[in-house]
């Protein structure tokens, strides 16, 4: 059991809950017009849960110097030496392979997009070694989850998963920037690029709440275009009324609550996907 909580935090599976219930809400958007199946929801959730397993081991192999250098994450399993190289490398490769076969179960055409998916989630990793826009590439990275499950259960055409990703990658780009700042030096000190390195704490906090409000834009003009009921609007509400808070804990002279900032994202998914499948089911 050691060893399993070991694999389980060195992912933070926890998190899973940033991407999940966004995923479940394209697949819902899409069933409204296709038929639902249990199957469908049993691998949306393996592919969901295997990529983004994959992807943070991922991101922990190739952060693993730098992890050992920077004291807010020198106790990560890698650098304490709580799991090998060799085991994170295995962990990635299985978790991939879970993630292609996931796929392939749903569909042909969601098999042939697995390769693109896994490219596009690892590719945030490298992204601070050559560009200063990584927390967007997160954002990307984070946006593929409803388009995925949107294909996933059967949709095609329409503006819905696209507005769905639009607002999703805007909102985890924007809590991700918070994050960074708290790295800001170290980024600095070892030539590693972010937001907050090329414009400062006081612009990219800017740049966050401008992102978070456009988040609530896109959600709001979800509404429109899915044609949901009204009560979807309150479930908007209240993630809006989260993000606010979540700004509020932040200013450029205190980074001391980034941290709790950041948890409070794990409520965004669940009451979103939650709202938005009881009007769904209401309307």
């Amino acid at each position: 059991m050691q060893r399993v909580a070991t694999y389980f935090s060195f992912v933070r599976f926890s998190h899973s809950v940033f991407a999940l219930p966004f995923a479940l809400t394209g697949a819902l958007l899409a069933w409204r017009d296709h038929p639902f199946s249990w199957a469908q929801v049993g691998w949306i959730v393996a592919c969901m849960v295997s990529a983004r397993s994959a992807a943070m081991g991922f991101n922990r192999l190739v952060d693993a110097r730098w992890d050992a250098l920077n004291p807010r994450t020198a106790m990560r399993e890698l650098p304490r030496g709580a799991m090998s190289i060799r085991e994170a490398v295995l962990f990635v490769l299985v978790s991939s392979v879970i993630f292609v076969y996931a796929a392939a179960r749903i569909s042909a055409l969601c098999m042939m997009l697995s390769p693109v998916a896994l490219a596009i989630v690892f590719w945030y990793s490298l992204a601070k070694r050559y560009t200063a826009y990584t927390q967007m590439f997160l954002g990307l990275a984070m946006a593929v989850a409803p388009v995925g499950g949107w294909i996933a259960a059967g949709g095609r055409g329409g503006a819905e998963p696209w507005l769905l990703g639009v607002a999703i990658g805007l909102w985890v780009g924007g809590f991700d920037i918070l994050y960074a700042c708290q790295d800001l030096e170290f980024d600095r000190g070892h030539g590693l690029r972010s937001i907050p390195t090329r414009f400062g704490v006081h612009a990219s906090i800017r740049l966050s709440r401008l992102m978070h409000v456009s988040t609530v834009i896109a959600m709001t003009a979800l509404w429109r275009a899915a044609q949901l009921p009204a009560l979807y609007l309150a479930g908007v509400g209240f993630v809006a009324l989260l993000l606010a808070y979540e700004q509020s804990l932040v200013s450029d002279d205190d980074l001391s609550q980034v941290k709790k900032a950041f948890d409070l994202n794990g409520y965004v998914g669940i009451v979103y996907f939650a709202t938005t499948a009881l009007s769904l089911y209401l309307g």
